[in-house]
């Protein structure tokens, strides 16, 4: 079993039975390697809390699971330049994200997707995009509107969270 949660479990068996992308820029890595942050980011309540699970782009940005509390686990981007943002309010939302087919730009400021009308999808965006109808999804025609749903809801809070981590470390 790749992780305890199912959905994501299936995500994994759809993603390890094609030979191409679900989505650009979107590679499943181990479930909860904490490797994928900073060595600097090693306190123990800090990682606790962030469950990373893929790479989010081509340059090494990462998704993770932002255990907010018990109840409540939206999914959020961590730049590999930089930025940090609450980008889904929980996996739905986020595999809808995946289903407009475009890798996150991420960086102080901002996370956002885009892609060009004459972009190719990738190779399994098909597949995928079944996947998810199956699951009564439809993959988001406005994912900007998905992200600041996110930040609404959560984005405040999540940056209230990580603050004093990043001070520790004097990265704030």
């Amino acid at each position: 079993m790749y992780s305890p949660i199912p959905v994501l479990n299936e995500l994994k068996d759809l993603y390890d039975s094609t030979g191409d992308y679900l989505a650009d820029g979107f590679e499943l890595s181990d479930y909860d390697d904490k490797s994928r942050f900073p060595q600097e980011l090693d306190d123990p309540e800090f990682l606790s809390r962030l469950i990373p699970f893929a790479q989010a782009n081509g340059s090494g940005s990462t998704y993770a699971i932002w255990r907010a509390d018990d109840a409540t686990e939206p999914i959020v981007v961590f730049g590999d330049e930089g930025g940090e943002h609450v980008i889904a309010r929980d996996f739905t939302d986020f595999l809808r994200l995946l289903g407009f087919d475009a890798e996150i730009m991420v960086d102080h400021d901002s996370a956002y997707y885009y892609r060009a009308e004459d972009d190719d999808h990738s190779g399994s965006h098909e597949l995928f995009v079944e996947w998810l109808r199956g699951r009564g999804l439809t993959p988001s025609e406005d994912p900007d509107a998905v992200v600041a749903a996110a930040q609404e809801a959560h984005g405040d809070r999540f940056r209230a969270w990580i603050t004093p981590f990043y001070e520790r470390i004097g990265w704030a």
